[in-house]
Formats: structure tokens, sequence, C-alpha cells
């Protein structure tokens, strides 16, 4: 998708719409994942995250899917809750399209190393590019003040 579409994105649900409407098949790419505070985080970094602002990002589970497979940001919902680890309460989900041609969507291997290229970016904080959402499935801006 292209930059100028992320601005008609507030939902989730209008990312599928756009997702649905692109000429190219692709893959959503999403990784579902929470917000921790670091080990030895100080005081100011305790009290900011209260107020849920900082912490960690740690990916919880990721997921493959074509636009089509998601009927809506509540049915992803209720399938994650499927699959996710007891105790782990994802906070965000990190969204990102991958584009293959008109006809084909992009191959099981192209889709697996741009996941787990995926994963390790957040995991080392590099979350530009990504669309992220909230447990209501609003867009959210993250590091800007």
């Amino acid at each position: 998708m292209s930059p100028t579409m992320t601005h008609e994105i507030h939902h989730f649900n209008d990312l599928l719409r756009l997702a649905d409407a692109q000429a190219e098949r692709q893959r959503l790419l999403l990784v579902f994942a929470s917000a921790e505070l670091p080990e030895g985080a100080s005081a100011a970094q305790r009290e900011g995250f209260a107020r849920g602002e900082g912490g960690a990002l740690t990916p919880l589970m990721c997921v493959d899917k074509l636009p089509e497979e998601i009927e809506s940001f509540d049915a992803l919902v209720r399938e994650a809750r499927e699959y996710a680890l007891p105790g782990a309460q994802w906070q965000l989900i990190f969204v990102a399209a991958l584009m293959g041609s008109a006809d084909q969507e992009p191959g099981d291997a192209e889709t697996d190393r741009a996941l787990g290229r995926m994963v390790e970016a957040i995991k080392g904080g590099t979350i530009d590019g990504l669309l992220p959402f909230d447990r209501q499935g609003q867009a959210v801006q993250l590091g800007r003040a």
C-alpha cells in the first residue's frame, strides 16, 4: 500500500477495504505484540509506562493472511484468542503488506522471510513502515510527541 493510503486508515477494517481494492495480490503480515517495562526501568520510565507511554515491544505471535481471509477486526481478534499463549496479552497488532502480482500473491518462502524480518524489527524497536492498531482496531501513532 502506498504511503498516501495510510492517511485513509483509521481502523483496521479501513485497511481491509483498501487491501481488497488493490490490483496486486498481497498478503497481510500481522504481529501481535505486548509492551513491557525493561528490566531496571527508572522511576520516570515506570511512571510513563503507567500512563501508557514507553516500554519495550515484545512480539507474542505472528501470522500472514490474504485480505479475503480476514472477515473483520473482530473476527481476527476472536481467531487470535484461540492461539494466544496463556497469560500473554497483546496490546498492539502491527501490520505490513507484502505485494505480489496481479494474479499471484507472494509465495510462502518470501512471506516467511518478510514476517521474520518484521518480528525482528519490532523487537529492535524499528517500526517505521508498519501500521500499529490497538485492541479496539484503532490505528495508533507510536513514538510521536
